[in-house]
């Protein structure tokens, strides 16, 4: 518990935020190619897996490419069986996917502590495996790295797979260090994607018939002491029938599982939809208890001459063997004639004619009897234990199940999908399909109507415009038309509006158009320098700017001008601040003082000062000409030029 502990304080991960959104709260699991956290995604308050790509693959820009390529692509698999994927992103060089979080164990954990598994329980536990590739077979995606590893179990019972395209993406980088990341799944690789690394959905099945022979025995069918070993027995050896490990498995289960891997790939089923039914013949026929199926263990087997003309090899090697050289072991086989009724070197005697019997009845009650039962054999196995599969399409579960016990058979929800044409809780298809040929007492899978694929818009207003067109692809929608506008309040790269609004309801496919801001609107500050501030002030108010005003003297500038203006030139945005100084006109001059002086002398004194002069008597006035009084006093400030009143006695 205490190395735990340690391991999780000093993961760097922990407790970190990438891409501003998904805090890293506990690491889950480590493989070759990413380290799995609990985090939780902080912008829709739910709990996410984050599978966090290596150090170095995000520095190969080929990988990366294809990491958002096939993330994408992921994205968009609509299956029970698959574990969603939310969002991909890369925080300053860290890779990173945000999955459904899944709570539970995986495939490997149930084959360490139950296998071998009873066919019954391995079949139950591939089918839903088979679903989720069948629907990324449908979609042209193919897995790639299917093993125990990747299928989830959740609490509930419920069967995912994960990983979709992260082979894909690895196998494509150049980088060395990539180069060795697929070798721990080596025991599941298909043939072909050791010798030339194609592969297609006949890959993934091969990888899901490894999986149920594990499943099956405990053990993987090819072993070495290097990965390059078990790599070649791939390409080399068979896969071996596992009853020879559990020798109670049906020989119809053996069929089935070495179908699925044969080595050469056209002799596999074309996807998994196809497994998938020869799965289901399979699992009806366990459910018979039958020991064997002489008819379903003949339409699985692969033809022997293709697999020693395939081959090559000599089938005497044990399970895993690899031969020692690569050459093609040739076994002539020599007829030797032995008379053991003579020494060596003696004539030949000359045998005495054999008695003549009469045989001719006698084979003929035997040719009767085997025709008899090869008939009585081709009828119950070809005839008497089949019917044909009852039409239940457009019909609710219960009434199509009703309908199929009339003919002794039974029904099961196979799967559930969207139809534009079949209402929800009706079925769409069944496996068989109506009019082919089924077991009695068998088993009609249902593909059950969800109703119109439809979906909601997600609220995207306030995103960025990134996080915003990645929320449209798990749900089928498409990014359509882009308009930036400027937006006073919306900061810049983030939606101001969507067209359709959010909650509408729309088929998958419908494109989702954008109102992005481009942030506050620039504005081209005018020079208003000389202006009068009336006007200044009008002008800027209008454009959108605040005004401040300061004043001071200026002997250039006319009272109420503008001085000066700060900014004068370059753009500003709405509710910016411009600041004018304003003129009062030139400096105050002081008032000199003229009381007591004659007449005659005040009038100098003050014009010489630049004033202008009013001469007013007292109205006791003694004629004796001498200031009494001025207005505005003597020590006071005033505009040049001003009028100053004096009273004379």
């Amino acid at each position: 518990m205490t190395d735990d502990v340690d391991t999780q304080v000093s993961d760097r991960l922990v407790g970190r935020v990438l891409d501003g959104r998904y805090r890293v709260d506990a690491r889950v699991a480590k493989g070759g190619m990413a380290t799995v956290y609990e985090a939780l995604d902080m912008r829709l308050d739910r709990t996410v897996a984050l599978k966090v790509m290596h150090d170095g693959l995000g520095d190969d820009a080929q990988f990366t490419r294809r990491f958002v390529a096939e993330a994408r692509a992921a994205a968009r698999l609509s299956n029970p069986n698959v574990v969603a994927v939310f969002d991909q992103g890369d925080d300053n060089g860290t890779l990173f996917l945000a999955m459904e979080y899944v709570r539970g164990r995986t495939l490997r954990d149930v084959i360490r502590e139950e296998a071998p598994l009873s066919p019954a329980r391995a079949l139950d536990l591939l089918t839903p495996v088979l679903s989720a590739l069948s629907a990324a077979h449908d979609a042209g995606i193919v897995h790639r790295d299917i093993k125990p590893e990747n299928v989830l179990i959740s609490d509930k019972g419920v069967v995912k797979v994960a990983d979709f395209g992260l082979a894909r993406a690895v196998s494509a980088s150049g980088n060395t260090a990539t180069q060795g990341l697929l070798m721990g799944t080596v025991s599941y690789l298909a043939p072909e994607l050791v010798t030339d690394g194609s592969a297609d959905a006949r890959s993934d099945v091969y990888s899901a018939g490894i999986l149920l022979y594990e499943m099956l025995t405990g053990n993987k069918p090819h072993s070495g002491d290097t990965p390059i070993q078990v790599a070649y027995a791939h390409v080399h050896a068979d896969v071996p029938p596992p009853s020879l490990e559990q020798p109670s498995i049906p020989p119809y289960v053996d069929a089935l599982v070495q179908r699925a891997t044969a080595r050469d790939r056209d002799l596999r089923p074309t996807d998994a939809r196809v497994f998938s039914r020869q799965v289901h013949r399979v699992r009806s026929a366990l459910d018979e208890g039958l020991p064997d199926d002489p008819e379903l263990t003949g339409d699985l087997t692969v033809p022997i001459h293709q697999i020693r003309q395939d081959s090559g090899y000599d089938d005497g090697y044990t399970r895993g063997q690899v031969p020692p050289d690569s050459r093609p072991i040739r076994h002539d086989t020599i007829v030797v004639p032995v008379d053991h009724g003579r020494p060596t070197g003696a004539p030949a005697k000359t045998p005495a004619p054999p008695r003549r019997r009469s045989r001719g009845p006698i084979a003929l009650i035997l040719i009767l009897a085997a025709a008899i039962g090869i008939g009585t054999s081709a009828w119950y196995y070809g005839i008497h234990r089949y019917t044909t599969t009852p039409d239940l399409v457009n019909m609710e579960p219960a009434a199509a199940n009703a309908k199929a016990a009339e003919r002794g058979l039974r029904t099961s929800l196979d799967n559930q999908d969207y139809s534009e044409d079949v209402k929800k809780g009706e079925v769409i298809r069944t496996d068989p399909k109506a009019g082919d040929r089924i077991r009695k007492n068998g088993d009609i899978g249902l593909t059950v109507s969800k109703g119109p694929e439809r979906y909601r818009v997600p609220q995207l207003v306030g995103l960025q415009l990134d996080a915003a067109q990645q929320a449209l692809s798990p749900i089928k929608l498409i990014t359509g038309q882009i308009i930036e506008q400027y937006n006073e309040t919306v900061p810049q790269g983030k939606v101001i509006a969507i067209s359709p609004k959010f909650n509408t309801i729309v088929k998958p496919g419908t494109a989702v158009n954008f109102a992005v801001s481009k942030g506050k609107r620039p504005i081209t500050v005018p020079d208003l320098t000389g202006k009068s501030y009336k006007d200044a002030k009008k002008t800027l108010t209008r454009l959108g700017f605040v005004v401040g005003r300061t004043t001071q003297y200026d002997e250039k500038v006319a009272e109420g001008n503008v001085i000066s203006q700060s900014p004068n030139n370059g753009t500003l945005f709405a509710k910016d601040k411009v600041s004018l100084v304003v003129s009062l006109g030139p400096p105050l001059v002081e008032v000199p003082d003229v009381k007591r002086k004659t007449t005659a002398d005040a009038q100098k004194i003050l014009g010489d000062a630049g004033f202008k002069v009013t001469v007013q008597k007292a109205p006791f006035n003694l004629g004796l000409n001498i200031v009494a009084a001025q207005s505005p006093g003597a020590g006071r400030k005033v505009k040049p030029g001003s009028t100053i009143v004096i009273t004379v006695l």
